[in-house]
């Protein structure tokens, strides 16, 4: 008789933590937020660029009737893709593990937080890829531009002038926390927003918001490891020096609506444990943690590319 193979068992109470947890450090989400697609592989949407800027014959005669127009969209295939970890918990450690502590819980939260990292790696690498952006949507400061140069550079029209570029008005913007520190305390920006010479303060990302008329100023503030193992710890910070402002529509799917950018994600968080006999004297117990999801900038005319902001 064939022997069944079953997946990795779920587990409910596991399942409902990697749902829950939430690392306050990472944005990815924020600036690819998550929509559900219902098979791994899905399609979506993409709208050509000058379809709602084409303007057509709309004058009708007193006896003619209006001139037809349709909307088209380029149908694309995608698919998701798994990502996941595993830890095996000793059951020594689950046996002698102090009032309140729960070793597997841990494990599923510490591998939690370890995919989330991973999928905020990718997130800003394709958010910050010049190759993404077209030669309209994209500048690269040096030197003297740069805003560290508090006395030559010109941190406002720099992102005045992405939003201008951009054919539908950006309300979000995602910065480096390098970057973000140099133009918080920019002479221009300072000055801009509490009318002072500008030589003292800081301004906070709802008054930079406000300033250029934005919903919102998110700042990636974390860090990865950039070392191979073995070698000595290197951290670096995942959005690097970079801004990028973009248009994100909350109410846009994989079939309606245009947005910058999204996360597909197929399914919940996976996370479960079994049996491991192999660990130990007395075996123990194996975790794991993963999802399947693809990271998408479906529009990227709808978002512009600051590289290089600070030095």
């Amino acid at each position: 008789m064939p022997v069944t193979k079953f997946p990795f068992p779920t587990d409910p109470e596991l399942v409902a933590i990697s749902i829950a947890y939430k690392n306050p450090r990472l944005v990815a989400d924020e600036v690819l937020p998550r929509i559900p697609v219902g098979k791994k592989e899905f399609k979506y949407l993409e709208y050509p660029k000058g379809q709602m800027f084409t303007l057509p014959n709309t004058k009708v005669g007193r006896r003619g009737t209006p001139n037809q127009v349709n909307f088209d969209a380029q149908e694309k295939t995608s698919s998701t893709e798994d990502y996941g970890l595993d830890d095996v918990v000793p059951q020594d450690d689950i046996d002698n593990a102090p009032a309140n502590y729960d070793p597997v819980q841990h494990a599923t939260e510490g591998l939690r937080e370890l995919i989330l990292l991973d999928h905020e790696v990718r997130t800003a690498t394709a958010v910050q890829d010049p190759n993404n952006y077209a030669s309209s949507n994209k500048v690269q400061l040096s030197g003297t531009d740069q805003w560290n140069d508090g006395a030559n550079s010109s941190p406002i029209d720099d992102i005045q002038g992405a939003i201008d570029a951009c054919i539908m008005r950006p309300n979000k913007a995602v910065i480096g926390q390098a970057a973000w520190t140099k133009l918080r305390q920019h002479p221009d920006i300072v000055k801009a927003v509490h009318g002072n010479s500008g030589d003292k303060g800081l301004a906070t990302r709802e008054q930079v918001a406000e300033l250029f008329e934005l919903e919102e100023i998110i700042v990636g503030e974390g860090w990865v490891n950039n070392a191979k193992p073995g070698q000595d710890v290197n951290l670096v910070r995942v959005w690097g020096k970079h801004m990028v402002l973009f248009y994100q529509n909350r109410n846009a799917n994989t079939q309606r609506g245009m947005t910058y950018g999204y996360t597909a994600q197929f399914g919940d968080p996976v996370a479960g444990q079994e049996p491991d006999s192999k660990v130990g004297l007395k075996g123990g117990t194996r975790v794991r943690n993963g999802e399947s999801v693809k990271e998408l900038i479906t529009a990227n005319d709808l978002g512009y590319l600051i590289e290089d902001c600070v030095a």
